[in-house]
């Protein structure tokens, strides 16, 4: 079922249903590509840093809780993109075998004055690893459809 804009009220708290599994593949391969640091991408130099073992990029931790929350929370029909993320943080590394999931929670909304069939809702999100220890937050401005504009 779609979530509209109407369909968010300021405070509710969404723990979304999806898991994602963080390989040592992945972790490498991910950084290869985007954030080649030592840390991310050798297990011996990994040893030698603050980490004590290898550690996914934050970058990577981000992308993969984007994944959920695309596949658990953005609708294809109500979803509008996004005008930006605030207030980025690590909090604590991720590692492969973690687990990681995710929590969204409604910080404000309001309609757009210049797109009537356009709502705008502030998001913070938090993913927390399998021992429930976050590891990541943002606050995201996302764009959302109005279910009342198309009626």
């Amino acid at each position: 079922m779609a979530r509209y804009f109407e369909d968010t009220d300021v405070g509710d708290v969404y723990e979304l249903d999806g898991r994602y599994d963080v390989t040592k593949a992945e972790v490498k391969e991910f950084a290869e590509n985007y954030d080649p640091q030592p840390f991310h991408l050798d297990e011996a130099a990994a040893e030698d840093s603050i980490f004590g073992s290898l550690a996914a990029s934050g970058w990577h931790t981000a992308s993969m809780c984007m994944r959920l929350l695309v596949d658990d929370f953005l609708e294809p029909e109500t979803s509008m993109g996004a005008r930006g993320v605030d207030e980025l943080r690590w909090i604590q590394p991720v590692y492969p075998g973690d687990t990681l999931r995710v929590e969204v929670e409604i910080l404000d909304k309001r309609i757009s004055e210049s797109r009537p069939e356009m709502g705008h809702i502030r998001t913070k999100l938090t993913g927390y690893n399998q021992h429930d220890d976050a590891v990541i937050e943002w606050k995201a401005k996302g764009m959302h459809r109005r279910r009342e504009a198309d009626e």
